[in-house]
């Protein structure tokens, strides 16, 4: 449905997902990444709804676990972790619990989302984290970021190599919380 109502409301953000590469499943997440076969994916995205009701197991460490397992060496996730500004103690939570499965890299970042309510203060954080393997540096990618040309749909208006770096910049409270949990 959300799908749907995207592609239909907001096309020129709602692509790709008729690209052969994409497997977009819709439901139960948990369900799905529990019976997934070992190592059988490149990358999982997670866009779920807050930590709370049904969506809570989405930030618990059996689901991490069943999202680091369903991952190649060298895999990537990249799943919602919440916005600094109000949820620090579940950040804490999920950047401890990500520590502790993803044995390559894990990063927490967060940019503004204008389409966000203000009561939920109009940003996400997310997690970018991989698995053992191959390292992934997110904070540089391999592929340089060009916004002046976009191989699928033109310039950018938003994102750059500089908006890319700033995602993970975070401020003094919530780098001191993060921090600490890297040991």
């Amino acid at each position: 449905m959300v799908v749907d109502v995207s592609k239909q409301f907001f096309p020129n953000v709602a692509i790709r997902f008729d690209d052969p590469r994409v497997n977009l499943v819709i439901g139960d997440g948990v369900a799905f990444l529990k019976n997934a076969i070992e190592g059988s994916y490149d990358a999982v995205i997670v866009d779920s709804s807050d930590p709370i009701g049904p969506a809570k197991e989405l930030f618990e460490k059996p689901f991490f676990q069943s999202v680091a397992r369903a991952l190649r060496p060298g895999g990537v996730v990249c799943t919602q972790a919440e916005s600094l500004w109000l949820h620090m103690d579940i950040i804490e939570d999920i950047v401890s619990n990500c520590r502790d499965i993803f044995k390559g890299s894990v990063n927490y970042a967060w940019t503004s989302v204008p389409t966000y309510p203000r009561h939920v203060s109009g940003v996400i954080g997310f997690m970018l984290c991989s698995t053992e393997g191959p390292h992934v540096d997110f904070k540089n990618p391999v592929n340089p970021i060009d916004d002046s040309s976009s191989k699928s749909n033109g310039p950018l208006k938003f994102y750059n190599a500089e908006i890319h770096s700033a995602v993970f910049c975070l401020p003094s409270f919530a780098k001191k919380v993060i921090e600490s949990k890297a040991s």
